[in-house]
């Protein structure tokens, strides 16, 4: 019962690897050291990079858990417990916007990272869907708990409504004996 099940497989658009390359590429520009391997980058080894780090991309919406893996060398694997997400955000640049691309930002209760996201979800194709589907799913988690509490109170009650009942027999019998 306390297994998780996969509810949705995000998929990512392919124009990411497109926004890597040229966004890498773009830093490299405005840095006088990086002018040197632009070129390296746009001709090869960043469409490689960009590939890989596109073919690496998952990220799943479990009954629990949000689970995001990434990386082009060095993967990295993020599992956010949906009853920890305090914001989802939608970001947007001028690239995103010409590659028509969504990031979806995901900031968490207690955050090791003031300044930042705890994860950010580039390029998910239906972002606004999944955005919402991850908000429902973690509405039911937290809701869950409170409905049971709510349940576990009407039986309390009951239970001190049949006491109540039981000592009121108990009294009324004792003043007739």
């Amino acid at each position: 019962m306390n297994e998780a099940l996969t509810i949705q497989e995000a998929t990512f658009s392919p124009k990411i690897k497109t926004y890597i390359l040229l966004s890498v590429g773009f830093f490299l520009l405005i840095t006088i050291i990086g002018i040197p391997f632009l070129l390296i980058w746009l001709l090869g080894f960043g469409q490689y990079v960009s590939k890989r780090y596109y073919e690496n991309l998952k990220c799943k919406l479990t009954t629990r858990h949000l689970i995001f893996s990434k990386g082009a060398f060095f993967m990295v694997e993020k599992t956010i417990p949906l009853e920890n997400i305090q914001d989802l955000t939608f970001l947007q640049n001028p690239i995103l916007n010409l590659l028509e691309l969504r990031v979806l930002k995901i900031e968490t209760a207690g955050s090791s990272n003031p300044h930042g996201s705890d994860m950010k979800l580039i390029g998910i194709v239906q972002a606004e869907q999944f955005k919402q589907q991850v908000l429902e799913q973690r509405e039911l988690l937290v809701r869950k708990p409170a409905d049971e509490i709510s349940v576990k109170k009407d039986e309390s009650l009951e239970v001190l409504l049949e006491i109540r009942d039981l000592l009121k027999e108990i009294r009324s019998t004792k003043k007739k004996n």
